[in-house]
């Protein structure tokens, strides 16, 4: 891992119409590196991959390798190296799985054309079940199938810095933890860096180097994440946790025990959203 950036993000701002979601927005991530993305819901959290992205128009400094990427639009974004998994899969269900991999195998860059096929089965090897189904629709398969065939479209264009969007949303909690293996495996065996924005705090946290917690479109904190995982009032402010030090507390009343910080309320069933 070098210690200069490879994706810098600096005085960031984005907009949808009138209203301003992101403001002055600060991080970096550097070449192989996994940085968490956390905060409550509206946080900024999508908006900013979008933004990396180029699906939203923004001011400010984006850089990737010390290329400027906002002159860029989403597919020059890709060409240039960013990587995007969004909420909800994003994949084809009328195209079958195989096809839905390969599309990923065209927006690599030309130097690793050659190396597509062995991509292809280094994907098949993270998720066998790819294999299995590659001539099925992708809209047959399950929510985890998907999420996992949308992963390893990104994962075959070969992109620099990758950007993960809720992965374990509306998953079952051993698919969940099946996603989060594979993620954690991605830096060293794919040479590529990974910004993930996920409400599941815990599972995080326990795979990522570093995290940056949103709150209101601003960076509230920037740290190692075994640093976050420690403070447990950070976490009452801007993960949704009730704080353990309350006053009644002290008085030696009873509280009721603080929700779970490692998770956001989520439907534990492998399908899409009722709303998908």
């Amino acid at each position: 891992m070098t210690s200069e950036p490879l994706l810098r993000v600096d005085g960031l701002t984005a907009r949808y119409g009138s209203v301003q979601v992101l403001h002055d927005v600060s991080l970096d991530v550097r070449e192989g590196e996994m940085v968490a993305l956390l905060g409550a819901n509206g946080a900024g959290k999508t908006t900013l991959l979008r933004a990396v992205s180029r699906v939203v128009s923004t001011g400010g400094t984006l850089t990737l390798d010390g290329a400027d990427l906002t002159r860029l639009d989403t597919i020059g974004a890709a060409r240039a190296g960013i990587g995007h998994v969004p909420q909800g899969r994003g994949t084809f269900g009328e195209l079958t799985v195989e096809e839905n991999l390969r599309l990923g195998s065209m927006g690599r860059p030309g130097s690793l054309r050659g190396e597509a096929e062995s991509d292809l089965e280094r994907v098949h090897e993270m998720f066998p079940v790819l294999k299995e189904m590659r001539r099925r629709p992708a809209g047959a398969l399950s929510g985890g199938q998907q999420q996992m065939l949308a992963l390893g479209r990104a994962l075959l264009a070969r992109p620099r810095v990758l950007l993960v969007d809720e992965p374990s949303l509306g998953l079952a909690p051993r698919t969940t933890a099946e996603l989060f293996e594979a993620l954690a495996g991605i830096r060293a065996s794919w040479s590529t860096a990974v910004l993930l924005a996920e409400q599941n705090a815990r599972l995080s946290l326990r795979v990522a180097d570093r995290a940056v917690v949103l709150a209101r479109g601003g960076v509230a904190r920037s740290c190692a994440a075994s640093e976050l995982s420690d403070e447990a009032e950070l976490r009452a402010a801007y993960l949704g946790t009730t704080p353990v030090r309350t006053t009644a507390a002290k008085r030696g009343s009873a509280e009721p025990a603080p929700r779970d910080p490692g998770t956001a309320p989520r439907t534990d069933t492998d399908a899409e959203e009722a709303s998908r």
